[in-house]
């Protein structure tokens, strides 16, 4: 499958491709822990959280703060930190904490300036709209987990976004989740740019993108910006 010559949409996925969600969660835990004196490892951290956070959306729709809550317990658990169950909210409090990487704005503007563009995003519409204060960019289409209550990879998003531009020609969507977002997208036929920020390899007989690139600035030059 290759890109498609005229290209009217640009999607992206947020958390991971736009916002830098491994150093805010382990931020967060680095944060709450040492009010009670414990030390974390930032790496085993964010390995858990994306385990956790996939076990705990497997099961049935929760608002993602609902997610991000039963996860803080799951994972302080896990590393032997006594937190108490009252306190998971610091983790979805630390989503308004969660920082673009350093190219983000200046490269989104520039598929803003020639594409219509779009956010598909695993996420509630309350913390997004905090999260939309780092990326103060004027999308024309946002899809939430919230909206279609079921997180990637199930394609509810995506079959959603179709539905709202009227189908599937010209669209691109670009995002740094294999198993999230590239795997789905690649199933139903859309062209991915995966941004592969973590490095990783496509697993034996996993769907494969369109195209892989390292960063936005990469996305940005393979569409011609």
């Amino acid at each position: 499958m290759a890109l498609p010559k005229n290209i009217q949409w640009v999607t992206f996925d947020v958390y991971g491709t736009l916002i830098d969600w491994e150093s805010g969660v382990a931020d967060a835990f680095e944060r709450e822990a040492k009010r009670d004196g414990f030390t974390i490892d930032r790496t085993q951290v964010v390995d858990l959280f994306l385990e956790a956070t996939a076990e705990i959306q497997s099961g049935s729709y929760e608002l993602y703060a609902e997610v991000l809550r039963q996860a803080a317990v799951k994972i302080a658990k896990e590393i032997g930190w006594p937190l108490e169950p009252s306190r998971s909210g610091f983790l979805p409090d630390s989503v308004a904490r969660w920082g673009a990487f350093k190219e983000t704005m200046p490269q989104l503007k520039k598929f803003l300036g020639k594409y219509e563009t779009g956010l598909i995003s695993n996420i509630d519409d309350k913390l997004l709209g905090l999260t939309r204060r780092h990326i103060p960019a004027d999308v024309d289409l946002v899809v939430t987990a919230q909206q279609v209550r079921s997180y990637k990879p199930d394609p509810a998003h995506f079959n959603e976004f179709a539905r709202r531009i009227g189908g599937k020609k010209g669209w691109v969507h670009v995002a740094s989740g294999l198993y999230t977002d590239i795997e789905p997208a690649t199933k139903l036929k859309v062209p991915t740019i995966w941004v592969n920020r973590r490095k990783e390899e496509v697993p034996a007989g996993g769907k494969k993108p369109t195209a892989e690139v390292k960063n936005l600035l990469e996305a940005a030059k393979l569409l011609g910006l």
